[in-house]
Formats: structure tokens, C-alpha cells, sequence
């Protein structure tokens, strides 16, 4: 394997598979037939590197860092150069730009998409509980009510930019009735740390330091309260024409990622412990097994359902609505036209 990143550290483990006389049978088969077949150079396997753009949070790189440490991706030819972004925004900006082959994100896809010359081919889970909002008391908020007229901090045009919209009209207020600041999630968690605002929407893991340093805080709600209404998928961009001309490497991304996503779904714990100790090491198990209970996985196959009865196509034009109607976009291309999911269908 060759991916370059400082989290990708620890050898993958080889997996243990658990067999019957049968398909013991199946295999020395196998292996007969390919004695006898002529021996293929180990160079034939086309090897593809992508420059893969993501957030590091577990709703966008659990399924990303699993593979790499189990070999999911290499074993498909697919090696990484991995550039980590604390928020979509910047992670968009980095790719049009033409830094990135690839970005893997939540929400701030649904805002980029619709203006053309981008696909989205591969969603990575359904983010429930991921966005919450935390509040301070000792700065007078105790309340939804109290937050009128006050400043909230959050990284607009992202997943926890729709949840705040949705938690204030839920509650009587808009958006007007309140100034939301907008920065990088690591800037508007410090604000909150420092007092500089009384409010802070955000999704995990920037829960944990919000905890551990303002004991006092309180969190109001969190996106499950309006699930599945309020439904946001993250997922794989690629360029268009990329796309389009390598679809046999993004078919490769796709059978690696597969590998890895149903290997987290049958080995929870296992993975939990895993993440945290090779690339959350400043957060506890516990906080890794929160953030995973956060979003909603299916398998490979369960996915391919959704792909193809149009919930996924209806999800990301749900997030993709809020950002058109928030930025006044005109002509954007709806879901239907973005979003690809004939290459996953033809795949998995």
C-alpha cells in the first residue's frame, strides 16, 4: 500500500475467515486451476493514486481510515494522498482549484453540486445526530428564547448550517432573529471556549472539547430531533469529466470503500477502538463509539436499495434546496443530474 498521510500509520491486520469443508473444497479447486495457469506479473494491476480531500470527522473518514489500515483501497489498485480540512467550505474551495481528484464531505456537497461540473457517486452514511447545538448559561442561554438577538457560531453552507436552520424555525425563531458568525469549525469552537459567543453549532467530534472545557455548557439539540425530515448525506465528489474518463478507477474506490463500510458495520467495536487509537487519539473510545451511534450506516448492499429506489437522490436534493434558497443560486442542476449512481449499481 502507498498512501501518504501522517494518521495512516499502523499495518493493516489480516482478516480472519472462518470456513467449512465444502468451500475448503472450493478453494484447493481454485487453486489447481490456477497452478495451471500462466503466472500473471504482480505489475499487472494498474495502480491509480488520487489526491482524496476530506474532513477529519467520523461521519466523512471512518469508512476513508478503515480501509487504508485494513488494505480495502490498495488491495484495488487505489492509493491516497490525503489532505485533511476542518470544514467542507474549505475542502470545496480546495478542489475547484483542481488541488483534489477526489473530495469525500458532508452536506457542502449538496451546495457546490448543483452549479455544474462535479458527481457525486458514492454516499458514505446518513448524518442523524452528527450536528448539534451547545449553549452557554454563564453568558445568559439557557434556551432557545434566550438565543434572539445573540451570536452563534458555525461553519456556514455545511451540515451544521442546515441543522441550525432547522433547530431555530423549529423553535420560533429564523435566522434573522439571531447573528450567526461564521468561521472554520475550529475557530467557532474556540469562540464558544473563549465566551466570545454565547452559542455554537457544530458536529462531532468538536463536541469533545466543548465539553472538557466548558463543563457548563449545555447542549440544547442535536439533528436526530428532526431525522429523517431533515436527512443529510455526505459522500464522494469527483470532477465531471474525471469522472466520466476513469470510471474504472472510481469503480476500483468503490469496491475498497464496500470492503471497509461493511467491515465497520460488522465489527463495531473492533473498528471503534481502532480509529481512536490510530487517528483520534485525543479522543476516548467512548467519544468514537458516540460519533459512530451519530450516523446511520448501511451495508454495501443495503445501500445499493437506496441508491436505486431515489432515497439518496431525494436526500441530497433536500440539502441541496436549503443552499439554493440560502444563496439565492439560479440555474443550479438538480440531484438527479449530479448525483451518478449507475457506476455503484453496476459495482456492488
Amino acid at each position: 500500500m502507498s498512501c501518504r498521510h501522517v494518521d495512516t500509520k499502523t499495518p493493516a491486520r489480516p482478516r480472519r475467515m472462518i470456513v467449512d469443508r465444502r468451500r475448503l473444497l472450493q478453494a484447493a479447486g481454485s487453486l489447481v486451476f490456477a497452478a495451471s495457469a500462466p503466472a500473471i506479473p504482480a505489475i499487472a494491476q494498474e495502480r491509480s493514486r488520487l489526491r482524496l480531500g476530506y474532513l477529519h470527522t467520523v461521519a466523512v473518514d471512518g469508512q476513508i481510515l478503515t480501509g487504508i489500515d485494513r488494505g480495502s483501497f490498495a488491495r484495488h489498485g487505489i492509493d491516497f494522498d490525503l489532505v485533511a480540512f476542518d470544514t467542507g467550505l474549505e475542502a470545496v474551495q480546495a478542489m475547484v482549484r483542481g488541488q483534489l481528484d477526489v473530495l469525500s464531505a458532508g452536506a457542502v456537497i449538496s451546495s457546490f453540486l448543483p452549479l455544474g461540473g462535479y458527481t457525486a457517486f458514492l454516499v458514505n452514511d446518513v448524518e442523524i445526530a452528527t450536528a448539534q447545538l451547545w449553549v452557554r448559561p454563564d453568558k445568559g442561554v439557557k434556551t432557545f428564547a434566550d438565543l434572539r438577538g445573540r451570536r452563534i457560531a458555525t461553519a456556514i453552507r455545511t451540515t451544521a448550517h442546515i441543522f441550525l436552520d432547522r433547530a431555530l424555525r423549529a423553535n420560533g425563531l429564523v435566522p434573522a432573529d439571531v447573528e450567526i458568525v461564521n468561521s472554520n469549525m475550529s475557530q467557532a469552537v474556540n469562540a464558544f471556549i473563549a465566551g466570545d459567543v454565547p452559542a455554537v453549532a457544530l458536529w462531532v467530534p468538536f463536541n469533545i472539547p466543548v465539553r472538557e472545557k466548558v463543563p457548563t455548557a449545555i447542549k440544547l439539540v442535536d439533528a436526530s430531533a428532526f431525522y429523517p425530515q431533515s436527512a443529510v448525506v455526505g459522500g464522494w465528489v469527483a470532477r465531471q469529466n474525471h469522472f466520466n474518463t476513469k470510471r474504472d478507477v472510481f469503480a476500483q474506490v468503490i469496491r475498497g470503500w464496500a470492503d471497509a463500510n461493511d467491515y465497520m458495520i460488522r465489527n463495531v467495536r473492533l473498528v471503534t477502538e481502532a480509529l481512536q487509537k490510530n487517528h483520534y487519539p485525543q479522543a476516548t473510545v467512548a467519544d468514537i463509539a458516540e460519533a459512530l451511534k451519530a450516523q446511520k450506516m448501511f451495508s454495501s448492499r443495503e445501500w445499493k436499495r437506496l441508491y436505486a429506489d431515489g432515497s439518496v437522490t431525494k436526500w441530497l436534493q433536500q440539502a441541496s434546496d436549503f443552499f439554493i434558497a440560502e444563496a439565492g443560486t439560479t440555474g443550479a442542476k438538480p440531484a438527479t443530474e449530479y448525483f451518478d449512481p449507475s457506476l455503484y449499481l453496476a459495482t456492488i
